[in-house]
């Protein structure tokens, strides 16, 4: 199978990449960079083209001749979309259009693409199904909704095969953190490697169904190898509900590392509770079985640790619960 990967160059691209690779895969990836990193490919015998995805002609000859396309290349982050709305709007949106129609033009009738739990927004129901009604509560929301809505109408209005997937706090090996939009797992492991205190935004209450992208990438391959096409979006998520208080507590857990914790004002834009009704992944992929909290937690801490050289004193007995 020929596989394109757009964001392949990012955390979950790469390590789906990695995964498809594995599998005696071809792959090609297209990033242009602005939060991806080339050494996440290092190893890996990609074939890598370093542009946007709004390069719609480019996109269109690249794409020829693929059997799949995984459409993850995004800007991330609620914070970043509300600081800054239209490179977001750009990327997620008009990048999604793109995407399409290069797909459209070069005869790539399967595409999937990286829609997001946001959507959900204001909506107060646990866990939240498909169907439950949409309230976008930032740019970054209302552009991921505007991606998997496209994705959808191209189905019913050109026959594409198309499956709209919403990732619901995707964590794991090569999630960075160290800049200003990083999510809060890689965020958290860095502080307390550093012997620093975790910032929590809001009283440490607000919950997340987190998934671990090693699970992530295993659907997103089957659904390209079995080309599976759905007519609505599809919760990507296991229904696990944790707030940032018991993952603070089982994160020193797994690092051994007793954590300090600064609360702070809560975010605009933050979801309060997000937590998957999987019925229709289950359905789709009955043969999935997801990767625990700690089981992740314990691989993506090795990770981290393989990359960064950290302060001997957030490793000390004193610190240690």
């Amino acid at each position: 199978m020929k596989l394109l990967i757009t964001g392949g160059a990012g955390f979950i691209g790469s390590n789906l990449a990695e995964l498809a690779m594995s599998r005696d895969h071809s792959v090609t990836v297209v990033d242009n960079l602005v939060t991806g990193h080339r050494e996440n490919l290092e190893g890996l015998d990609v074939d890598f083209h370093e542009m946007s995805v709004t390069e719609t002609d480019r996109l269109e000859a690249v794409m020829a001749g693929h059997h799949s396309v995984v459409h993850l290349a995004a800007l991330g982050s609620v914070p970043r979309s509300i600081n800054a709305p239209f490179p977001t709007h750009e990327t997620n949106a008009t990048g999604t259009l793109s995407v399409l129609e290069a797909a459209r033009a070069a005869g790539v009738s399967h595409v999937m693409v990286s829609g997001s739990s946001s959507v959900y927004g204001s909506n107060p129901a646990l866990p939240k199904g498909e169907r439950e009604w949409v309230r976008p509560m930032s740019p970054y929301a209302v552009t991921k909704l505007a991606s998997e809505q496209y994705v959808l109408a191209y189905q019913n209005s050109y026959g594409m095969d198309t499956l709209a997937f919403r990732f619901f706090n995707v964590f794991g090996p090569r999630q960075r953190a160290g800049h200003a939009y990083a999510a809060v797992i890689p965020i958290f492991l860095d502080a307390l490697l550093r012997g620093m205190a975790l910032p929590v935004n809001g009283d440490g209450t607000n919950s997340r169904d987190f998934t671990y992208v090693g699970t992530v990438c295993r659907v997103l391959l089957d659904a390209a190898e079995r080309r599976v096409t759905h007519p609505e979006p599809v919760n990507l998520a296991f229904g696990t509900n944790t707030n940032l208080n018991q993952l603070v507590t089982l994160m020193s857990e797994v690092t051994g590392i007793a954590a300090e914790v600064e609360y702070r004002d809560p975010r605009p834009g933050d979801v309060r509770h997000s937590q998957a009704d999987n019925s229709s992944l289950t359905a789709l992929f009955p043969g999935v079985a997801p990767t625990t909290l700690q089981t992740g937690l314990e691989e993506t801490l090795t990770w981290f640790r393989s990359l960064e050289t950290y302060d001997a004193t957030a490793n000390s007995k004193e610190n240690q619960p």
